[in-house]
């Protein structure tokens, strides 16, 4: 089978290094990328960047510092290069890889009403902002068809002082002609649970709404294990 990923040998490699990159190139190539665990699919992102020398002990590295691949997607780039051996140039092939992966499941949301593809859209937040540090509070703009208008960004920390949100949410909302909105936040704690704030805001975010007749669809907050909806729950 013809070598995918021809790369130079590495400087001093020893034989068992050199022939660990192409058994793993191999059984890559070999279409079984879902059977490798998390730090060989790291191994060979990071061949590309490091084409010498051993890059297992960094994969593995960056799994034991950021827990998990989706950690590491949204880590920022001054956050990856606290790990020895991550470079300028490593972190951003790290960050691209999880734009691609941001944009892959954003499309669905963005040709199809998002009312009808709920599913789709909760796939989309949960890889967005499930491993975000700190809280950010976002909203996505529908238009008159629930399709997607725009997806920005209202505030970053804690909701627990908010009076200037309905306000800005609104002046967005009328300022992108949107007929419907979905607020969208984070739990970085971990912690499933809405609290007063949140449940407060967004009764002031879905009045300012009803006064301009533009519609609160839910609120959507995320955490590691999954999305939960203020709607679902009676709390809108």
């Amino acid at each position: 089978m013809p070598n995918l990923w021809p790369t130079p040998a590495p400087s001093g490699a020893r034989p068992d290094q050199l022939g660990h990159r192409e058994r793993l190139r191999q059984r890559a190539a070999s279409a079984r990328l879902a059977a490798l665990p998390d730090y060989e699919l790291l191994e060979l992102v990071l061949f590309r960047t490091f084409p010498r020398g051993e890059v297992k002990p960094l994969a593995k590295a960056l799994l034991a510092w950021f827990g998990s691949l989706a950690a590491i997607g949204t880590a920022s780039l001054a956050e990856l290069k606290t790990v020895a051996g991550i470079g300028e140039a490593a972190a951003l092939d790290l960050k691209l890889l999880h734009e691609i992966t941001l944009r892959i499941v954003k499309a669905p949301v963005l040709k199809r009403p998002v009312i009808g593809s709920w599913s789709a859209l909760l796939g989309y937040v949960h890889v967005a902002l499930a491993h975000e540090t700190p809280e950010k509070f976002r909203a996505l703009f529908l238009d008159h068809k629930h399709q997607l208008l725009a997806d920005e960004m209202i505030h970053q920390g804690t909701v627990d002082h908010a009076p200037a949100y309905p306000r800005e949410v609104m002046r967005r909302a009328l300022e992108l002609s949107a007929s419907g909105i979905i607020l969208v936040h984070n739990h970085p704690s971990g912690d499933p649970t809405s609290s007063r704030p949140d449940i407060e805001l967004t009764r002031q975010i879905v009045e300012a709404g009803r006064a301009m007749r533009i519609t609160v669809h839910d609120h959507l907050f995320v955490d590691r294990e999954g999305v939960a909806s203020f709607n679902n729950l009676g709390l809108i």
